[in-house]
Order: C-alpha cells, then sequence, then structure tokens
C-alpha cells in the first residue's frame, strides 16, 4: 500500500510538472519564440545564409502571417523546416507576427 501511495504521488508530481512546463511554452511570446527559433539565422531580422532575403518589409517575399508560416513550414533551400511537430501553428503564427510588427 505504501508503493501504491509514493507511486501515485511521484505520477502527480510528474504530471504537474510536464503542465507547468507546457503552460510556459505556451505563454511564450513572438518575440521570444523568435530568439529560439529563428534569430540564429536572422539576427535583427537579417539572413546570415541569404544576406539579400531579409526579414525586413521592403525586402521579405511574404508579407502575411499566413504567408509566413506557409514559409516555416515549406521553405526553399537554406533554411530549415518548422513543421507543426516541431511548431505549433500557435507559436508559428506568433512568430509571423513578430516578424510583421518589427521588421
Amino acid at each position: 500500500m505504501k508503493k501504491l501511495v509514493t507511486l501515485t504521488l511521484t505520477l502527480s508530481a510528474i504530471c504537474l510538472w510536464i503542465s507547468t512546463a507546457n503552460t510556459a511554452q505556451a505563454s511564450a511570446t513572438g518575440e521570444e519564440l523568435f530568439k529560439q527559433h529563428c534569430s540564429v539565422c536572422h539576427p535583427n531580422g537579417g539572413n546570415i545564409i541569404k544576406p539579400h532575403e531579409t526579414l525586413y518589409k521592403g525586402e521579405r517575399e511574404v508579407n502575411t502571417v499566413e504567408a509566413i508560416v506557409d514559409k516555416m513550414r515549406n521553405p526553399g533551400p537554406g533554411m530549415s523546416k518548422f513543421d507543426s511537430n516541431v511548431l505549433p501553428d500557435s507559436d508559428a503564427k506568433a512568430i509571423a507576427e513578430h516578424i510583421l510588427k518589427t521588421f
């Protein structure tokens, strides 16, 4: 019986930890997500792989949230693919909104 109680408490603690970790990820801002997933190749909106294809308004190929998310999901050569298993739609949209607002 004591082992069952200990196991139940341990599993409860793990579930609470996982829930808290998911909530923290879900509450990340577009800026934080951009820094985490994009800024290595796009520092300050630039582009270290293709310097002529920056994220700045006058230079970027796409200018809507949907188009930016599509570009993340189906990039061309030189860009990592961010499918929904890697980057949920809500996070991808937050990044796209940050790009549109910031650059």
